[in-house]
Formats: structure tokens, sequence, C-alpha cells
């Protein structure tokens, strides 16, 4: 967990200014439900691999405000009555949601919170940041991967990532299918295996290249990965990694691959290959990185680059070329009463009340969704996506590893069929709402209309 103190404070201004126009209207006991759902998947993607739940609970079971939050609320005119509420305020709902790494899409109701609707109601800010930022960065890793053609993806993106979130970039890219990790902090919190080369300046610290080529391999044995652009890549890096290479297979090691940070990959890769190869170093690895993402990969591949391992930085860590994902968290039932959000745009018009997702299937592929009214599930049809996960405030469920999610969310994206995977141009997933939501909808929004003349 990120984050252990202030957890009442991870919010925006407005939650707790409506919270204390709650409790000052006597909306202390109103039992609300509100929905968390995305508009459109990132990347000209047509799927969303769901990410950041399990920090999420960690947040919700550590929810509180201490007695410097509430001094500090205190010096922005907060009434003492409400402060004193706030003291005691804990998180007691209940929470339905898909399981993490789950593959979703856009307008599904994917996180359900039941709670009173002041406790509901601050966690708007976190439950928003938590999973948008997580979301989209397990899909942007999910995407590489999927480019890469399971070719491995390092997560390169910490010095790149926005603050502290490259911490939590790298357990959202770990979910979506990044191998390793340079981020050793995030390494060591979430049991991903860290990768590391070098930078430039190790080269640029000896007289010459060559000299620092040795030195590394000297330290670093056959997992030495030496970076071949720091001068000239064909005439001076190449031909230097290739003598070292030959230096240690005299001593009974191999050397573990190079690595290109600049130019055209493509054709030096294939260069670096055949001179490679013509030296009987089949075996040395070539890793590429420089500004890389899932198009990048996907061109250089389908060109047939024989590229091993793709670095990926700052396009996985701060998700570009978009920068977030455009999830909402909407208020859908007060005290059992279906509730609905009305606009003159047509896509953010609510699907009031309590719903659910169930998943249909055609030969071990998913073949639809349709979203129902929780009333109406039946449980012979389809796989239910949304089940409890929080009650009373607590996990009814054991905390899953990294790897497990992982594990998950892959067995999940292998049951997505290939058209809709697709780098470019992939079709969308069909995704039903059913006749008797859309009857209610439909008729709350005439009501209204109808009390308004």
């Amino acid at each position: 967990m990120l984050l252990d103190k202030h957890i009442g404070l991870y919010t925006d201004l407005y939650e707790l200014t409506m919270a204390q126009g709650y409790f000052l209207t006597g909306k202390i006991n109103n039992e609300a439900v509100f929905d968390y759902f995305f508009r459109s998947s990132p990347f000209c993607g047509s799927y969303v691999v769901f990410a950041g739940l399990e920090d999420l609970f960690d947040y919700l079971e550590n929810f509180r405000f201490d007695n410097d939050d509430l001094e500090y609320l205190k010096s922005l005119n907060f009434k003492e009555d409400f402060l004193k509420f706030l003291k005691n305020l804990r998180f007691t709902g209940t929470i339905y949601s898909v399981k993490e790494g789950e593959i979703v899409f856009p307008y599904e109701p994917i996180l359900r919170i039941h709670g009173n609707l002041i406790e509901t109601q601050l966690l708007e800010t976190i439950v928003l940041n938590t999973l948008n930022f997580q979301s989209l960065i397990a899909t942007k890793a999910s995407r590489l991967k999927i480019a890469s053609k399971g070719k491995p993806v390092i997560d390169f993106g910490l010095r790149r990532a926005q603050g502290l979130g490259g911490i939590a970039a790298t357990r959202a890219a770990a979910i979506g299918g990044a191998d390793m990790t340079s981020n050793v902090l995030g390494a060591m919190l979430y049991e991903i295996p860290p990768s590391g080369t070098m930078a430039h300046s190790w080269i640029q610290s000896f007289d010459d290249e060559i000299k620092a080529f040795r030195e590394f391999a000297k330290i670093y044995g056959e997992k030495t990965i030496l970076l071949i652009d720091t001068y000239d890549t064909i005439k001076s890096g190449l031909f230097n990694a290739i003598k070292v290479a030959k230096e240690m297979e005299l001593e009974g090691k191999r050397i573990l691959g190079i690595r290109l940070d600049s130019g055209d990959l493509v054709e030096l890769s294939r260069h670096c290959r055949k001179i490679l190869d013509e030296n009987g170093l089949n075996y040395i690895k070539i890793v590429v990185s420089n500004m890389l993402d899932e198009f990048i990969i996907d061109e250089a591949l389908s060109q047939g680059a024989p590229i091993d391992i793709f670095g990926v930085g700052t396009k996985l860590s701060a998700g570009k070329d978009d920068a977030a994902l455009d999830g909402v968290y909407k208020l859908i039932s007060i005290d059992g009463k279906p509730k609905i959000k009305i606009s003159n745009n047509p896509e953010k018009v609510l699907l009031p009340d309590i719903k659910n997702i169930v998943r249909f299937k055609d030969n071990d592929k998913f073949k639809e969704d349709k979203i129902v009214l929780e009333k109406l599930l039946q449980t012979d049809k389809g796989e239910i996506l949304l089940n409890k996960m929080f009650e009373k405030g607590k996990r009814i469920f054991p905390k899953k590893s990294i790897s497990d999610i992982k594990k998950y969310s892959n067995e999940r994206l292998l049951m997505l069929p290939e058209p809709i995977k697709r780098i470019k141009k992939p079709i969308k997933y069909n995704v039903k709402v059913c006749n008797t939501l859309l009857k209610l909808k439909n008729q709350i929004i005439a009501d209204y209309f109808k009390e308004a003349i």
C-alpha cells in the first residue's frame, strides 16, 4: 500500500463539502449505491484490463480521519459537529466487483459500492484515482505484450512516470503483461523480476568503450547486456561488444545481450543480428528501447525485425497517448429508489438501479456481455461478473498476489477473440443492455420531464 496516512483527505474538496451538507440535512443514514464504469477504451483499442482493486481495498480498510486531518479541516471552517462525526467514520459498506485483471468494456458497471450516502460519496475520488490510472497502465501493458507476440516486455518507465505514480504504474504494468521492471522498489513490493542494463554514463566514465564493456562484463558475467549506441552503433559499439563476447567465451561464459537505444531499430537490429550470427554469437539477445509503444513494436515485428526483448518506458508508465481513463463514479440508487443522471449528451445518460454483467461464451471464447438488473439475474445463464468482495468494510476473500492477478488476466485475454485484440482497427465487443433495464431508464426520464412540465 502506497498511502498509509491521511487516507480520509485523499479526496477532492467538493466531496467533503457535499458530505457536510448531507450531515447537516439529516442524510446520515440514507443508503446509497454508486457504480464505477468508463465510457471509452484507451489507445484506439477495444477493451480495458481492470486493475487497482487490491490497492483500493487496502485504502478502504484503513479509511479514517486522523487528528491532524481534522485540525486541517477545522482550519477550512468545517463545522465542529461534522468533524466529530468524521473522527469515528470508517468505511462499513459492501462492494461488488469484477475480479482484478478482468477484461472489461465501455459502460459496463464493473464495480458497485453500497453504503451510507456520506461514506460512499467520500470514496469517489479515491476510487477514480486508483482504478482509472492502474487500469489505463495495465491496458497499455497488455497491448504491448500482444504487439510483442509473446516476446519479453520490460517496464523501463519509473524515471518518466508522474512521481510516486510510477510505483502503481509498475504494479499495473505487471498485471497487464510486463515481464520485468527496472523499478527496484516496485520489484520488491510486488515480487516482479527486476531487470536493468547500463546507461551511457557508464561508458562515458571510461576512457574508451571497450574498457567500459570489459569491466561491466567482468562484474556481471552472463547477466551482461551491453549498450552499444553511445558513440557509433555499428563501427564502434557492435564491434566492441563482439570482442568482449569472444573474450568471455574463452572463460566459458556468454554475455546475455546487446541493447539498441536510438536510430532505426529495424535496420540496426537486422544488421546486428547478421554480424552477430556471422561471428557465431547467435545466442546474444537484441534488446531495444527508445520511446517504444505497441504500434512501433507491431510495425517492427511485421517487418521481420530480429528483436528479442523490448524495454518500454515513457509510453507505458505515463499511458501515452491517452493521459487518463475516463472512468466515472455515479449514484444509481438511494434507499432502494433508482436514480439517474440526464444529460444533453446521450453518452452521459446513466443506466439506473442496481445492475450486474452476464458474460456469454462460444467455444471458450467471449461472445457478448449483457448488463442486467441484479434482481433479474439468472445464475444458470452465462457467467456473472460482479461478485461480493467487500462486506461490512472488510475483504471477504484472500488478498491476491500480482502473479495470480496477472495469470488470471492472461487467461481471460486468451478468451477474447483475436479481432477485438488487434492493435490496429480492432472490432468492437458486443455489450447489450437488457430490455427491462432500458424500459426502466426510459420511464424514469419520461416521469422526470412530465413532472418538470
